[in-house]
């Protein structure tokens, strides 16, 4: 059977997430697995080449994961024509250069978010991209988790009728640091480093509004600082200054108000670290990460405001489970073999580097709404002219 080898930059592995998700498994379940097959019978091979700063820290990732290339020279990396797709998961101050960097080296891109620091950097890396007929796409891992999955087939066959409200209630306690280890890096606590909740999660809640309900017109934000001292890894206590809360209300062209909290300073008590409610006429649906679960019209409770008797209705009890019905694979890895895919023989990918911007526009307004208490409307995205 013949092959086609694509060789993978990976920029900014070392971190939680570009190990477990994006290198583990993604890239290393596809190798390892023996690829992808194409649609003309050849097979997709993937060669991984990681590249990062810490030269012990790649050596062993390289070594856990049996990866024979490995380089602290982005420079050195981009130089070899084999390797067609430029990766980069570093973090959110290092990641637009490098992106420069990959597309006038000719590599197709593929980041996460958010894509830059601002929205201007964000526009500018769409249009050298575009220029240089590169590929690019830009992680949209949320659209392929389960729980989005059936809240969007229910949408799609019409359980709900009129959508009315969409709510989000996602995050959990971030560890101070002084007593117990770290669960988030500190950098994302100081504002200084590129930190904050808002630039961080809100470039995701961007594309799960637009999928789930449609555009985003515009944004409330309020954003805040819960924890102002916190200690880094190094046992070193620091002035926290970036919001590690942010409570975020969203329009769109019809009447669903959409409500998101997003926290890193609550102890959860629900099913999952983020569940997303959303309630129609007809029924309702609540999803998490995995699971989805319904209540329609005919099985809705008649609850009664009576405080001086135990509440007699198990509210759970009239939730129902959506079936998965498929075989729901790894979010990031689903969204890695479209892009392969879309690299090696042209087929279809939405979530190019304009979409990424996007999610960085809807950060800045958010802040902007902060800084300003008040409503901020959200235009549609121009790339700029060269």
């Amino acid at each position: 059977m013949d092959q086609v080898r694509v060789g993978v930059i990976m920029n900014g592995v070392t971190g939680r997430m570009g190990t477990r998700q994006h290198l583990d498994r993604s890239i290393i379940a596809i190798r390892d697995e023996g690829g992808l097959p194409l649609a003309d019978g050849r097979r997709l091979v993937v060669d991984p080449i990681l590249v990062g700063r810490d030269a012990a820290k790649l050596r062993a990732l390289a070594t856990r994961y049996g990866v024979q290339r490995w380089t602290t020279s982005l420079d050195e990396a981009l130089d070899d024509p084999d390797d067609t797709i430029y990766f980069d998961s570093q973090l959110t101050s290092l990641r637009a250069e490098a992106v420069r960097k990959a597309i006038a080296a000719g590599k197709h891109v593929f980041c996460e978010k958010p894509t830059a620091g601002d929205l201007e950097e964000a526009l500018e890396l769409v249009r050298l991209a575009d220029a240089a007929g590169i590929k690019h796409g830009v992680v949209q891992d949320k659209l392929f988790l389960p729980g989005i999955r059936k809240l969007k087939r229910l949408i799609d066959g019409g359980f709900f009728g009129d959508l009315l409200s969409f709510r989000l209630n996602f995050g959990y306690w971030v560890f101070e640091g002084d007593w117990q280890h770290l669960n988030r890096p500190s950098w994302n606590y100081r504002k200084e480093d590129g930190g904050g909740l808002i630039m961080d999660m809100y470039p995701h809640w961007r594309y799960v509004l637009d999928d789930v309900i449609g555009p985003v017109r515009s944004v409330l934000c309020h954003g805040q600082v819960h924890i102002p001292r916190r200690w880094d890894e190094n046992g070193e206590e620091y002035a926290a200054t970036a919001e590690d809360a942010a409570y975020g209300m969203f329009q769109f062209d019809n009447d669903v108000l959409a409500q998101f909290t997003t926290s890193w300073a609550t102890r959860p008590y629900r099913d999952e670290i983020g569940e997303w409610q959303l309630d129609g006429t007809l029924g309702s649906a609540i999803a998490g990460l995995r699971d989805c679960r319904v209540q329609s019209r005919a099985n809705t409770p008649m609850p009664v405001w009576n405080p001086d008797i135990p509440n007699p209705i198990d509210f759970r009890a009239g939730w129902a489970e959506v079936p998965d019905n498929e075989v729901f694979g790894n979010a990031f890895r689903v969204q890695w073999e479209m892009f392969l895919r879309h690299v090696v023989e042209d087929a279809d990918f939405g979530w190019d580097l304009l979409e990424g911007a996007k999610g960085v526009q809807l950060a800045e307004l958010a802040l902007r709404s902060w800084r300003e208490r008040r409503w901020i409307d959200v235009p549609d995205l121009e790339v700029p002219a060269s």
